[in-house]
């Protein structure tokens, strides 16, 4: 054990290696999903910003198509900001989750692997983020400096039993969007052959 400080913002805190643990945990699964949402908002490390990726979800079933990308992109962005520092851990832990779980099914056809395209990086960020919410976020966290206000845990079982039914609602409504969409239906996202008329 390795005491930093008797106290911080007058609670009393002992610096353990499981705190080191939960903070690496925290800063790679939120760090990774705030990547991923800053690529679907702002276009930021290669990502398709908003237009673009909002035309792919109305494509792939996610509609209306611009709404769900901001919805993904908050959830990722932030809820992988939150997560990170450690402020309203279970809140923050249950968008990431919520998030994932939709994003899984997306690859749920392709198997486990992700080297094939399956659901076993969403799924893996997925459960890391739902363990940080059961763990809680460690001494070396905002939650921990705010004397949990934001991290109890009702608040803790709320977001986890919201997170999952919220995830599947949006599944189901996919599909039932794209069981409703004939085959032979034009993408308006994809851009006119060569040749075709505009007018």
């Amino acid at each position: 054990m390795i005491c930093i400080s008797q106290t911080i913002c007058a609670i009393p805190c002992v610096l353990k290696a499981r705190d080191l643990g939960l903070l690496a945990l925290r800063l790679a699964v939120g760090g990774a999903v705030l990547a991923h949402g800053a690529q679907k908002l702002f276009g930021w490390f290669g990502g398709a910003g908003l237009e673009r990726t909002g035309a792919t979800f109305a494509r792939l079933g996610f509609r209306p198509g611009k709404l769900n990308a901001i919805a993904a992109g908050l959830g990722e962005a932030g809820g992988g900001a939150l997560l990170a520092v450690g402020l309203g851990t279970p809140g923050a832990s249950a968008a990431v989750a919520g998030t994932m779980i939709v994003a899984s099914s997306m690859h749920v056809d392709s198997g486990f692997f992700n080297s094939k395209g399956g659901f076993e990086y969403p799924a893996v960020l997925g459960l890391s983020a739902a363990a940080l919410a059961l763990t809680g976020p460690g001494t070396i966290s905002l939650d921990h400096v705010l004397g949990h206000r934001l991290n109890r845990s009702w608040m803790r079982n709320l977001a986890l039993a919201a997170a999952a039914p919220l995830a599947f609602a949006v599944i189901a409504r996919r599909r039932r969007t794209v069981a409703g969409i004939p085959a032979a239906q034009p993408d308006p996202g994809a851009p006119l052959r060569a040749g075709a008329e505009t007018r």
